[in-house]
C-alpha cells in the first residue's frame, strides 16, 4: 500500500490492526499488517521537513530486501539500510549504504580515524534511534547523530529507506534526502 504524504501537519493515523509504542518511541505492530496508516515517526520528521515522499507499507512481512525493492517498485540498489555502528569512545554513527552493498571496514575505519568500531547491538539501535533493527532511519531521531552516506547512493535519483515501523519503507529523492541529512559522502563499501 502506497500513501504519498506531501509536507502537511495531519499526523493522523489509521489503523486497522494494533499499533503500540515502546518506552523510547519505537513502534511494534501487534498482528494485522494490512494497516491504512498516514504517518509514522518519519514521516512526520519528513512532513516538518518539506520533503514530499511515499509511505510504502507491505501486505505481507518483508522477508529480504530483493521483495521489499520488488514491492515498492525499485531496484535493490535503491533500498537504502541505515547501519548503526559504535565507535571506540563509545559514540556512534550512522552508515547509509544502498541495496546489498557491504560496508568496508577499513575504509570506514579510515574515514572516522579510529581503530576501533563494533556493529551496533539491537538494544543499543533501540537506544540510539528508537528504532527497532530493520526499521532504521535517519529521520525523526530522539538526539542528532553523526550521519555518513555511501557514495553508491548518488546512483539513484528516488530511494527508499526504514518508516520507523516494521514492514514499511517510505520513498524519497535523494536530493531531498542528501540536502535534509547532509550526510558525509564517501566511499564506504567493500
Amino acid at each position: 500500500m502506497m500513501i504519498a504524504h506531501p509536507p502537511s501537519t495531519d499526523n493522523t493515523s489509521y489503523l486497522t490492526g494494533g499499533l503500540t509504542t515502546c518506552q523510547v518511541g519505537c513502534w511494534h505492530f501487534a498482528g494485522d499488517y494490512n494497516l491504512a496508516m498516514q504517518s509514522t515517526p518519519v514521516t512526520r520528521a519528513l512532513d516538518a521537513l518539506g520533503v514530499t515522499h511515499q509511505l510504502h507499507v507491505h501486505a505481507v512481512p518483508v522477508h529480504s530486501l530483493e521483495q521489499a525493492a520488488r514491492d515498492r517498485g525499485l531496484e535493490p540498489g535503491q533500498i537504502v539500510r541505515s547501519l548503526v555502528f559504535r565507535i571506540e569512545d563509545g559514540s556512534f554513527v550512522m552508515v547509509l549504504v544502498a541495496g546489498p552493498a557491504k560496508v568496508s571496514w577499513p575504509k570506514l575505519r579510515r574515514h572516522l580515524r579510529v581503530s576501533r568500531l563494533t556493529t551496533a547491538t539491537p538494544a543499543e539501535v533501540l537506544q540510539v534511534t528508537g528504532y527497532a533493527p530493520g526499521a532504521v532511519s535517519p529521520y525523526g531521531l530522539p538526539r542528532p547523530l553523526r550521519v555518513l552516506a555511501d557514495q553508491s547512493l548518488l546512483a539513484h535519483p528516488t530511494l527508499s529507506l526504514g518508516a520507523a515501523i516494521p514492514n514499511a519503507g517510505v520513498i524519497l529523492a535523494r536530493e531531498d534526502l542528501l540536502r535534509t541529512l547532509s550526510p558525509e559522502v564517501g566511499d564506504f563499501t567493500a
